[in-house]
C-alpha cells in the first residue's frame, strides 16, 4: 500500500460549472481515486473552490453585491453539482477559509526569506473610466510572439507562451472595450529563472507522462521570467510583510495562491481528521505519490510555477535556503492534463449559450451517463466534441443495450427460474464457461493497470469487451432453451457463470460508474456500501470565518479491486432497469436549448 494525493484544480467560483470543466478536472480524477482506493492505497483526494481575484471582483460590482457574496453562492453551487456526480474528495474546502490564509502566507514569507520574491516597479493595466486594476485575463490583444489575434494579458493559447498585458499588439480591455492605461506600481515577483536548473532536472526524472504535458513543460524552461505574485485590488491574501500586510490595495496574486490550495487542502483535512499532522504522510514521505489533475490551460501553474514554488520552500533553487517552519515538501509525481471538450462543434461559451452546466445536465440525465461519456470519448489526449447524438448512441446502444442488457437478462433468467443464485452442477464447468471466467479475472489487471496510467478511455473500453464477452457467452449457450428437468443443472451453471461475469464486470466499472455499481451490487444480492458517495458537510471555519459547506466522505468501506465468488443460494429479484433508454428526440431540443 502506498500514499497517493490526488490533487484536483480548483473551479473557479465566479459561476455555475459546465460539462467541459468537469471533464478536465473531475471525473477523471475520481475514477483514479476510486480505483486506488479499491486496489488498497491509502487515497487523499483533495481541492475546493477558487475563490479570489479581480475578476470575482469585476463581476461581484456589475452585479451589485459583495465579491463575498458571490463567492458564497457558487461556492454551494459547485459543492451540490461535484456532489450530484458522486466525485469522492475526502475534502473539498475553498480558498476564503483562514487556514488557507495562513498556509499562503507561510509559503509567501518562507520564499521570501530564502530570497526567491524580488520587488520590482511594473507597468499595471488601469481601465481609464473606472481608474481600477484590470485583471490580465481582462485585457486581449494580438500576441508578439506568434501574431494570433486573441491572447489574454496572462498567456496566449495559441502559442502557450506567458505574457504581460503591455507586450500585447493593440490590448483593449475584455469588459467595455476600451484601451487600457499602464502605469507605474511596485509588485513582488517570483524569481523562476532561479528554478530552471532544478526544474529542468526534475522534468528529466518524470517517466510516464503524456508526451505533450512533458515536452510543452520542458520547452517553458528555456525562457523563464519573474512572474508578479501580488495586484493592486482588494480582494484576496493580504501580502504578509511588515508594510503591505496592513494595505486594503494590494493583495496576493490569485493564481499563486489557488496552487498552493493542494497543500492547504491537506492540511485542513488533516485538522479536521483529529490528527493535525496526518497530511505530512502525503507531502513529506518520499515514497507518497501525487497526481494533479486539471485541463490543458492550467499545465504552466502544475508543471513549472508550482514545482518551483516548492523548490524554493525547500530552499532548492539557485539561491539555496531553508526549509519552512511545515518542513521540506515534496513535488509532484505527475501533471496529467486533458485536452478541451468542444460542444457541437464551438467552444464552450456561456455568454453564447453554447454550454450546458452540470446542475442542468444532472436536472435531465443520470450521472453515470455523463461520466461514461466522458470516460469512453472525453478529452483525454486529444480535444473532443460532445454532440447530443453521440450521448445518445453511447447511452442507448452501449450503456443500455451493452452493460445494462447483461445485467437485465442473467439476473432475470435466474431470478424466474431459481429465484436465487443458482449452484454450479456437480458436473463441473465446460471450456466456454472457463473461458470467460478466465477473461473477467484478467480484466482486474488489464484495467487497473490502464487507470494507474491514466488511460481511461482504453481501460473502460476494456471493461466493455468484458461485458460483451458476457453477452456473447450468454448468446451462444441459450440457457433460455435449456426447458427439461434434467437441462436445469446445466441452466443454473450457464446462469452462474453469467452472474460472476456480471460481478466481475460491475466491479471493473465502478471507478466509472459508481451510481449504478452500487445498483447492481443491490441486484446481485448484495449488501451494505459498494462504491462509497461523498456527503455536503456544513462546516465552521476552524479559524474563525464564515461557515461553509465542503464535500467529504468514508471511502474505507466498499468493493476490492478483485473478483469475489458470488454466492450461490443468495434471493434475487426481478431487476429494474439500472440505466434509462433516452428517446431520440433528446437531440433536437438539446440543439434547441443551444440555439440551433
Amino acid at each position: 500500500m502506498s500514499h497517493v494525493l490526488a490533487a484536483v484544480a480548483w473551479p473557479y467560483a465566479n459561476g455555475p460549472r459546465h460539462i467541459g470543466h468537469v471533464s478536465g478536472f473531475g471525473v477523471p480524477s475520481d475514477v483514479f481515486s476510486r480505483y486506488m482506493r479499491m486496489a488498497g492505497h491509502d487515497v487523499l483526494m483533495v481541492s475546493g473552490t477558487d475563490e479570489h481575484g479581480t475578476p470575482i471582483q469585476v463581476q461581484a460590482d456589475s452585479e451589485g453585491v459583495t465579491p463575498r457574496e458571490l463567492v458564497d453562492r457558487y461556492n454551494r453551487v459547485i459543492v451540490e453539482d461535484l456532489h450530484g456526480l458522486g466525485l469522492s474528495y475526502d475534502l473539498f474546502t475553498r480558498t476564503t477559509t483562514g487556514n488557507h490564509y495562513a498556509v499562503v502566507q507561510e509559503m509567501f514569507e518562507t520564499l521570501h526569506r530564502n530570497g526567491y520574491i524580488l520587488a520590482k516597479t511594473t507597468l499595471g493595466a488601469i481601465s481609464p473610466s473606472t481608474g481600477r486594476t484590470l485583471p490580465d485575463r481582462y485585457i486581449e490583444g494580438t500576441c508578439p510572439i506568434c501574431g494570433y489575434d486573441g491572447a489574454r494579458g496572462d498567456q496566449c493559447d495559441n502559442c502557450g507562451n506567458q505574457l504581460d498585458p503591455e507586450q500585447l499588439i493593440n490590448p483593449r480591455s475584455k469588459i467595455n472595450g476600451e484601451t487600457p492605461e499602464f502605469v507605474e506600481t511596485e509588485h513582488f515577483f517570483l524569481d523562476l529563472p532561479a528554478f530552471a536548473e532544478a526544474l529542468n532536472k526534475w522534468l528529466d526524472t518524470r517517466e510516464g507522462w503524456r508526451p505533450n504535458v512533458l515536452r510543452f513543460s520542458k520547452n517553458l524552461i528555456d525562457d523563464l521570467q519573474p512572474r508578479a505574485i501580488t495586484r493592486d485590488l482588494e480582494w484576496g491574501v493580504p501580502v504578509p510583510l511588515e508594510g503591505w500586510r496592513d494595505r486594503s490595495d494590494k493583495r496576493i496574486y490569485v493564481w499563486f495562491d489557488a496552487v498552493i490550495g493542494y497543500l492547504s487542502a491537506s492540511i485542513e483535512w488533516a485538522r479536521r481528521s483529529g490528527d493535525p499532522d496526518a497530511w505530512r504522510q502525503w507531502w513529506q514521505n518520499p515514497d507518497s505519490r501525487t497526481y494533479h489533475f486539471m485541463g490543458k490551460d492550467n499545465i504552466v501553474f502544475h508543471s513549472v510555477i508550482w514545482p518551483a514554488i516548492l523548490l524554493g520552500y525547500d530552499g532548492e533553487g539557485a539561491a539555496g535556503g531553508e526549509p519552512g517552519r511545515l518542513g521540506r515538501l515534496e513535488l509532484p509525481t505527475e501533471v496529467v492534463s486533458s485536452e478541451y471538450l468542444t460542444m457541437e462543434g464551438r467552444k464552450f461559451s456561456s455568454s453564447r449559450r453554447v454550454v450546458i452546466y452540470v446542475r442542468d445536465f444532472l436536472a435531465r440525465y443520470d450521472a453515470d451517463a455523463l461520466r461514461y461519456f466522458i470516460a469512453a470519448a472525453g478529452p483525454e489526449s486529444n480535444d473532443t466534441d460532445f454532440t447530443w447524438a453521440e450521448f445518445l448512441r453511447r447511452n442507448n446502444d452501449e450503456l443500455v443495450a451493452g452493460w445494462g442488457n447483461l445485467v437485465n437478462r442473467s439476473i432475470s433468467m435466474a431470478a424466474k427460474n431459481f429465484g436465487a443464485i443458482p449452484p454450479i452442477d456437480p458436473a463441473g464447468l465446460t471450456e466456454a464457461d472457463e473461458a470467460l471466467l478466465a477473461t473477467t479475472r484478467a480484466g482486474f489487471a488489464t484495467v487497473g493497470e490502464l487507470i494507474g496510467k491514466h488511460r481511461q478511455k482504453a481501460a473502460i473500453g476494456e471493461a466493455m469487451r468484458v461485458v460483451s464477452e458476457a453477452n456473447k457467452y450468454l448468446s451462444d449457450q441459450a440457457p433460455w432453451k435449456l426447458k427439461g428437468e434434467d437441462d436445469k443443472a446445466r441452466m443454473g451453471t450457464i446462469l452462474h457463470v453469467a452472474l460472476q461475469a456480471v460481478s466481475d464486470a460491475n466491479i471493473l466499472l465502478t471507478p466509472f460508474l459508481p451510481h449504478s455499481a452500487q445498483k447492481v451490487h443491490e441486484l446481485l444480492g448484495g449488501t451494505g456500501v459498494h462504491a462509497p458517495m461523498p456527503s455536503i458537510v456544513e462546516v465552521e471555519d476552524l479559524d474563525g470565518g464564515p461557515a461553509y459547506p465542503v464535500l467529504t466522505g468514508d471511502y474505507t468501506v466498499g468493493a476490492r479491486w478483485e473478483s469475489v465468488p458470488i454466492e450461490a443460494g443468495r434471493e434475487l429479484a426481478t431487476p429494474k432497469p439500472i440505466f434509462r433508454k433516452l428517446d431520440p428526440s433528446i437531440v433536437d431540443e438539446e440543439l434547441a436549448r443551444l440555439g440551433g
